[in-house]
């Protein structure tokens, strides 16, 4: 078995800096939470299925969530590791995917800031739905 994790680390850490857009998902133009997850598995050979028709602010997302796993992602528990992809809240009906750098820091797209960033997990975030990159097998 292959960990994955410092893979999905490593390619979100090159997204750093690129441009935030809603609904962008190629890195030269922009990315935003979706756009930088999907990249970032893309950049570890899963082949990421990507949700459209959200806005900025979601009454309902329980539909899409079956795409993590549709994507190569596997349910988590337990404490934040790195290459961890978070789903969390940051007030109503506003959901954001965050990827762990780190147990302490997080890599996202940041629609204030207009870029995608690393920055400290704030504890004020409620973490709703935990996913890591399932382990390839070598073959």
């Amino acid at each position: 078995m292959i960990a994955p994790d410092n893979a999905v680390v490593e390619a979100a850490r090159g997204l750093v800096g690129c441009p935030f857009r809603l609904h962008g998902r190629d890195p030269a133009t922009g990315l935003d939470c979706v756009g930088l997850v999907s990249a970032t598995l893309a950049a570890t050979g899963a082949s990421p299925i990507t949700p459209s028709g959200y806005g900025l602010r979601n009454l309902a997302i329980a539909h899409w969530l079956p795409l993590a796993q549709q994507s190569g992602l596997v349910p988590a528990s337990g404490p934040v590791r790195a290459g961890d992809v978070l789903l969390i809240a940051l007030a109503h009906c506003q959901h954001h995917l965050v990827i762990a750098a780190d147990a302490q820091s997080v890599i996202h797209a940041h629609a204030g800031l207009r870029r995608v960033v690393l920055q400290p997990h704030d504890p004020a975030w409620q973490i709703i739905a935990q996913w890591r990159r399932a382990p390839q097998t070598e073959g």
